[in-house]
């Protein structure tokens, strides 16, 4: 309630009114305020606690304790948490997080260093033994077994030492008779013998002795037959030593399986199996008399069984056997098994077949029974027996194709036609009567009976199978001998079976190289025609076919091939330059020379037939007519190009003609200053001719146009190092790999350099951040494994092979530490894996061939020199520093790579 105002000219007593709220006296004019306990009332006590404050005193309760703040019984107890306390506390946390922020990644640095330093000074028992575990998956099994067991030598498992002595007989006959009945008759009066001593009759032993007579009677006569013996008194103790000892796990599982099919068979003993394997049973635990008892009971309860027949007669010796099955076949006349099993008792050819000819008159409808009497029989009989099987079985065709194997060819025909009859919807009769016609000479009517055989069987509502008429013309090319004819005649009228007009010819080019993989020539060649025929002016086609030519045809196959796809492809230039190379690889130059002539009027502005023409006349030793060549293809405007500059001044270095050179050159950088070859050749010429500062010059000019080209940087650092200035030879290889990342070539020309400067521990570090930078790279991976410690190879090794396990230079790398460790098939197999997985690079052919002619024999040394010709390598190296060496021109691949073996074992790398 609200004071009334005071009248007016009334005096306020102020002391009289109430002070506000947070009011301090003299705080306006100064004065520090204070506080007495007028102002805030008597003392009062805390709240009242429960038994435990009164037992021990405390004020505070133990349940509002905070970690951070601590108790709430101190001074800031009767404080409210309010908004801004919440927003002081948000901005305090985020500095706190912002100043850790800032340190966090100094700290991790630091502590991945600590963390590295202490691994390194205390590395792990795992790493230190890390490539010895790696070699332990080289232990063969014997190896393991042999390795010693060591056991446990510590003192405290040490065993001490015990005196042992032997025990008295008196101890033992003690034992032995405190565990036994007494079964002995003492001796009465009147019994004793005239010496005085009491005589024991042990019934026991005379029951033991009785026995074992008894078992070894029986024993001897268990595989008797007719009361004679069958023992083999040579193979007994043999026999004795391969007898299983059942354990008692075993013998237990036995019985309850005898118990099991005891009850099986009394149950249903109709049951075949049933008796079969309760024999089998008896048979595995050694009572073989048992088991032919058994399954004697089975063929009585199950007479109409053959499998229980055949089961008796495999228990039986030989002529019992043969009672068996004559019982067998008695029961079930119509059973094929038991009469194949009888003739297969009989001693001679004629007992077998005359089983047989009884079974075929009980069961002359049986194929089986047929081909095993016909097996038997000789050509003539067989013609005879194959006669009356097809009349017994027209169905079968296997019959039918036999006898007209064994038929003259007009009466094959007639077989033939006759099973076709018969068996209209079965295509293998049309397939051999074509191959019949084939064998004749008749290979005319050859297409026609398969084209007839298509139109008959599809009449006959037979589904054609591309695939599976495909494998009949692969069976054909592989017959003997080989029917090529049937072949070319099946792929001719089945390869476009099926397959839509858009997909056909790259249906058929699938088609053809499966088929030239699994070694099925004729048929891809078939197909490749078929496909030619379909598209005559594809040059993608004509290739492949005459790759195909190339690699398993014949020389007069391919020029023949190549000359029908010049004149179907006069625009393909591909095929006028390989029907020009074939030409001149059969030695018939001008033939080869005729070719590019043509090639020359239907492509006149093309740059490779140009450079085919001349490469022909200056491989053969005509550098007139190869320099009038380039000379005309410099002043036609079309095919003055870079390239033609550049072999033109190739002839010229080869003439020695260095003033030329120059001139061809230099003309040829004005016009094509972004060829970057034409700057290496001129700082070469420039390097022959001792002119360091040109030379320089020139590879810089290069450089400033074709900064990305590789080669010219490792050009220009080798004449820095050549010069003396390592050091300017770093910084440019540097510079390159600062312009040109990720490239292993640059990284291995540094590396290299170091290496030739003795800067081992710098070479490591350049390796260590070139794996870094290019950690894919095998010539890299190579590099590593040759630079590690001898110790540390193999572990180098197997990581290059987790990361590039298919690169040529790493299997080689592999090759040679196999090679260095004596092992020779694996350095052979990896070897050959490396050239296998690039046969383009020259070094590894060399270094296979120097391999075989330490490990190998002459004949495996010029196998592997056939192959390196034949795959004519370009790259490595090696080989370009010997193939690119002015003295070497013109040589073949079987010199050159002599040469650069020579150059391996004299030479370091470049």
């Amino acid at each position: 309630m609200m004071r009334p105002p005071p009248a007016p000219g009334s005096k306020v007593d102020y002391n009289a009114l109430r002070a506000p709220s947070n009011y301090v006296p003299g705080l306006g004019r100064g004065a520090t305020g204070f506080t007495t306990r007028s102002d805030i009332g008597p003392a009062r006590s805390g709240p009242v606690g429960g038994d435990g404050d009164k037992e021990g005193g405390g004020d505070a309760d133990e349940n509002k304790f905070d970690e951070f703040m601590g108790s709430d019984a101190g001074m800031f107890a009767g404080g409210q948490y309010d908004e801004d306390d919440r927003e002081a506390d948000r901005v305090w946390d985020e500095i706190d997080s912002f100043m850790d922020e800032r340190r966090r990644e100094r700290r991790e640095r630091l502590m991945k260093e600590e963390l590295e330093k202490m691994r390194a000074d205390n590395p792990k028992i795992t790493e230190q033994f890390a490539d010895l575990k790696r070699g332990l998956a080289q232990v063969s099994a014997e190896e393991w077994e042999g390795i010693p067991d060591v056991g446990d030598r510590t003192i405290k498992k040490r065993p001490r030492f015990m005196a042992v002595a032997a025990a008295p007989d008196s101890l033992l006959s003690k034992a032995v008779a405190a565990g036994q009945m007494d079964s002995s008759i003492p001796s009465m009066d009147g019994l004793a013998t005239p010496a005085g001593s009491a005589t024991n009759a042990d019934l026991t032993a005379i029951g033991e002795g009785q026995r074992t007579v008894i078992r070894l009677k029986l024993d001897s006569m268990a595989d008797s037959v007719s009361g004679q013996t069958v023992i083999d008194p040579k193979g007994y103790l043999t026999d004795l030593s391969g007898m299983a000892i059942n354990s008692s796990s075993e013998i237990s599982d036995i019985k309850k399986a005898r118990h099991l099919l005891k009850s099986v068979i009394t149950t249903n003993p109709h049951h075949g199996p049933g008796w079969i394997a309760a024999a089998r049973l008896e048979e595995k635990a050694g009572k073989l008399q048992v088991a032919r008892a058994i399954i004697t009971e089975g063929c009585e309860a199950c007479a109409s069984d053959e499998d229980v027949w055949l089961e008796a007669a495999r228990l039986q010796p030989p002529d019992m056997a043969k009672a068996v099955l004559a019982r067998g076949v008695a029961n079930i006349p119509t059973s094929y098994k038991l009469w194949i099993a009888a003739a297969r008792l009989e001693a001679d050819d004629a007992a077998k077949q005359r089983v047989l000819r009884r079974a075929l008159e009980r069961i002359p409808g049986s194929v089986r029974l047929w081909k095993a009497a016909v097996e038997l029989a000789t050509e003539d009989d067989a013609r005879v027996l194959l006669s009356r099987a097809v009349e017994c079985c027209p169905t079968h065709v296997e019959l039918w194709l036999a006898l007209a194997k064994l038929e003259s060819y007009d009466n094959a025909k007639k077989v033939l036609n006759k099973a076709r009859q018969a068996v209209p919807t079965d295509p293998s009769i049309w397939i051999t009567a074509a191959k019949l016609e084939e064998a004749q000479g008749n290979t005319d009517m050859v297409g026609k009976i398969v084209a007839r055989a298509l139109k008959s069987l599809q009449s006959h509502g037979v589904v054609i199978s591309r695939e599976a008429w495909l494998k009949e013309a692969e069976a054909a090319e592989r017959a003997q001998p080989a029917c090529v004819h049937t072949c070319r005649a099946i792929v001719s009228e089945i390869v476009g079976l099926g397959v839509e007009e858009e997909d056909r010819r790259r249906t058929w080019m699938a088609d053809a190289e499966e088929a030239a993989r699994r070694g099925s020539i004729e048929t891809a060649r078939a197909i490749y025609n078929a496909t030619l025929a379909a598209f005559p002016g594809k040059p993608a086609v004509w290739r492949a076919a005459a790759a195909l030519e190339k690699q398993h045809g014949s020389r007069q196959a391919l020029d023949e091939l190549l000359k029908r796809a010049v004149s179907y492809c006069p625009q393909a230039e591909v095929l006028w330059l390989m029907a020009a190379k074939e030409r001149w690889l059969a030695g018939d130059v001008p033939g080869a020379r005729a070719i590019l002539a043509e090639a020359f009027a239907a492509n006149p502005d093309s740059e490779d037939v140009w450079l085919a023409a001349f490469k022909l006349e200056f491989e053969n030793d005509e550098p007139q007519r190869a320099r009038a060549l380039l000379a005309k293809a410099r002043e036609t405007s079309t095919a003055s190009t870079a390239r033609v500059w550049m072999k033109s001044a190739i002839v010229e270095r080869e003439a020695g003609d260095a003033a030329a050179e120059r001139g061809l050159l230099t003309e040829g950088l004005r016009r094509f200053p972004g060829f970057w070859k034409l700057h290496l050749m001129m700082g070469q010429l420039e390097a022959r001719e001792g002119k360091t500062e040109a030379c320089r010059a020139a590879y810089a000019a290069g450089l400033k146009r074709c900064s990305d080209c590789v080669p010219l940087w490792r050009a220009a650092a080798a004449l820095e190092e050549a010069q003396g200035s390592v050091g300017r030879a770093r910084a440019m290889l540097e510079q390159a790999r600062h312009r040109n990342p990720k490239q292993p070539e640059l990284w291995l020309a540094a590396i290299r350099t170091e290496q030739r400067a003795g800067s081992t521990k710098a070479a490591e570090a350049l390796l260590a951040k070139a794996l870094q930078d290019c950690p894919n790279s095998g010539l890299l991976w190579a590099e590593a494994v040759a630079m590690a410690p001898r110790p540390q190879r193999r572990t180098k090794a197997a990581d290059a092979m987790k990361r590039c396990d298919n690169d040529p230079h790493v299997i080689a790398a592999v090759a040679t530490l196999f090679w260095a460790d004596r092992k020779i098939d694996k350095a052979r197999s990896w070897w050959s894996r490396s050239v296998t997985l690039d046969p383009d690079i020259g070094d590894h052919w060399a270094q296979l061939w120097r391999f075989e002619g330490q490990h190998g024999t002459p004949e495996s040394q010029a196998n592997v020199l056939a192959k390196a010709v034949a795959a004519d390598p370009h790259h490595g190296e090696r080989w370009v520093r010997v193939s690119k060496d002015p003295a070497n021109a013109h040589q073949p691949v079987d010199v050159l790579l002599k040469k650069v073996a020579v150059d391996i074992d004299t030479l370091p790398p470049p």
